[in-house]
């Protein structure tokens, strides 16, 4: 990957769920963009899910030169490719697959482009150019989630990895950099640390499900949006801080882990937590669940931005408060 010159053509490779946010992010960017998808109805689908999501996007801002009618399809991979500045591969997580993917797609790129995946040091293993290829981890929906996790592989160049996530940066992503490979990467494991306590309270029967989602989303997961976890003991530790906190922090986290459960997410399990969510999300459709969130997600995204282009407030000099 070498972005030397100037992205204008994004090939988006795999159009599921990921890679159509994917393609609509890029298209409100102001980049071509030239999806393909063996799948059957991929295109029409493809393009429904991009009007769907457009609007929402405006409402965060466009580029001058957004456009859906910057998108094009083909089911033939050589051919998005070939004129392609930059790929971003969203294929189904399947270990051949994707090793299989990634060789037909070093094989059609110039030598100047990328791809984004998972697992790179194995999906890497069998193409020529290894040093360029990068994960860019999105959190779903992307175009929406600012988050990307950004991780090379055991043969990728560190100046790719600097490219990608100066490039991410560029289209208003908010990129972190993973310094190692870790199964499911850093997002999708601190999502499965707090949902294996949800799935034990609920099979302990300390609460509901409705219960759970309640404690989640209108108790730490306001929080969260703001802050994370580290500021936020920082703030709990008072005029002391995040050192006033450590020094009991391990006593109590050491007591509150080992009581932490490992549960199995049996048959009787599975089902209790399905007729739950099913009786909470009530008459309304995962369509509508999903407009809900955006909706939401967009609006605390806008205030953040807000807050981000306030003047920052500081506190008075030494002098000054000699005065007063």
């Amino acid at each position: 990957m070498s972005l030397s010159k100037p992205v204008r053509r994004v090939a988006v490779v795999g159009t599921g769920v990921i890679g159509a946010s994917w393609a609509t992010l890029y298209l409100a960017r102001g980049f071509d963009v030239i999806a393909t998808d063996p799948a059957a109805n991929a295109e029409a689908n493809l393009r429904r899910y991009v009007d769907t999501a457009w609007q929402p996007l405006a409402t965060l801002g466009l580029s001058p030169k957004a456009s859906p009618e910057h998108l094009s399809f083909t089911a033939d991979l050589s051919q998005a490719l070939a004129d392609a500045d930059f790929v971003q591969e969203s294929a189904p997580d399947l270990r051949e697959l994707k090793i299989k993917l990634f060789s037909e797609m070093d094989k059609a790129t110039p030598a100047d482009s990328s791809s984004a995946g998972l697992t790179m040091s194995v999906l890497q293993s069998a193409c020529d150019h290894p040093e360029r290829c990068v994960i860019g981890h999105p959190l779903n929906p992307p175009h929406i989630i600012p988050l990307v996790e950004v991780v090379g592989g055991a043969k990728t160049s560190p100046e790719v990895v600097q490219e990608a996530m100066s490039f991410y940066a560029s289209i208003g992503k908010k990129p972190i950099h993973l310094r190692k490979e870790v199964v499911g990467h850093v997002a999708n494991r601190l999502q499965a640390a707090l949902y294996r306590e949800v799935a034990h309270l609920i099979e302990q029967d300390v609460l509901d499900v409705a219960a759970a989602d309640a404690a989640v989303c209108w108790g730490p997961g306001l929080r969260w949006g703001v802050m994370g976890p580290n500021l936020l003991f920082h703030l709990g530790g008072g005029t002391g801080g995040i050192q006033r906190l450590m020094e009991r922090l391990p006593a109590l986290m050491a007591r509150w882990w080992k009581d932490l459960g490992k549960p199995e997410l049996t048959e009787n399990l599975r089902q209790i937590i399905i007729d739950g969510t099913l009786e909470e999300a009530g008459d309304r459709s995962v369509e509508q669940l999903a407009r809900e969130r955006d909706e939401m997600v967009l609006g605390l995204i806008r205030l953040r931005r807000k807050a981000a282009q306030a003047p920052a407030s500081r506190p008075p000099s030494v002098r000054s408060r000699k005065r007063m």
